[in-house]
């Protein structure tokens, strides 16, 4: 037997931490929310529970957990004795009203968050930002990338610290709205270099740059988006 002097500190390897596996209800949703995001499941149109269970493979009940989990990230509508449909697109009024919304709110949010940044913070956004830059194209990896985009933003309207303004964007449903517009690899690759620059400003937490370039992504985007809407509009 080994004897170990009580008085020394006991050297371990750092625990690795556990993958957790994906759950059947979080694999549902996945499926449910790409299908809604490729508009594979145009918008307005009924969600029938029980073709989505035979299509899975899957009884009703994590489809019903699924739709629920996308009711409250605004993507789909619940109608009373009429069940599920999917939320409507944006109007052109909606989406004009949307990104004058945005610019009053995410460079300010960027400013303040630049200015009160942490490494642990930072951290996590350049996390996002690799998890984002490594999706296949396809319409999960698509519908991954909304998700991330969804959370770097959020990220960055909490670190800002102002409750109000980061509730005011979370009630938006922002991201998911906007990428259903267009399911494009441009609309990734281009945000993921204006990401790339956001980064460079928190690193310096430099606020009055981190609002510039919050102002300049969000009117890019505006414009990615605007050119696919009226294409949506014509006959």
């Amino acid at each position: 037997m080994v004897k170990v002097d009580k008085e020394l500190p006991v050297a371990f390897e750092p625990a690795q931490p556990l993958r957790r596996p994906v759950s059947l209800g979080d694999e549902v949703y996945n499926a449910l929310f790409a299908r809604l995001m490729s508009l594979q499941i145009p918008p307005d149109s009924r969600i029938k529970i029980d073709v989505l269970a035979r299509e899975l493979g899957v009884s009703q009940t994590p489809i019903r957990e699924a739709l629920a989990r996308l009711e409250n990230e605004g993507l789909v509508v619940k109608t009373h004795l009429i069940g599920y449909r999917a939320a409507s697109q944006l109007s052109a009024k909606q989406f004009e009203d949307l990104y004058d919304l945005r610019l009053l709110l995410e460079p300010y949010a960027a400013e303040k968050a630049a200015e009160n940044m942490t490494p642990e913070v930072l951290d996590v956004l350049r996390g996002l930002e690799r998890e984002m830059s490594a999706g296949e194209g396809d319409e999960l990896a698509y519908g991954r990338f909304a998700q991330l985009d969804k959370r770097f933003h959020d990220v960055i309207a909490r670190t800002a610290g102002n409750t109000l303004v980061e509730e005011a964007l979370a009630r938006l449903h922002t991201h998911v709205h906007l990428f259903r517009l267009m399911y494009h690899a441009r609309v990734t690759g281009e945000a993921i270099k204006e990401h790339a620059a956001l980064l460079a400003a928190f690193e310096s937490r430099d606020g009055v740059e981190a609002a510039r370039l919050m102002r300049t992504h969000i009117k890019k985007a505006r414009a990615r988006f605007a050119a696919r809407l009226r294409q949506g509009a014509q006959p």
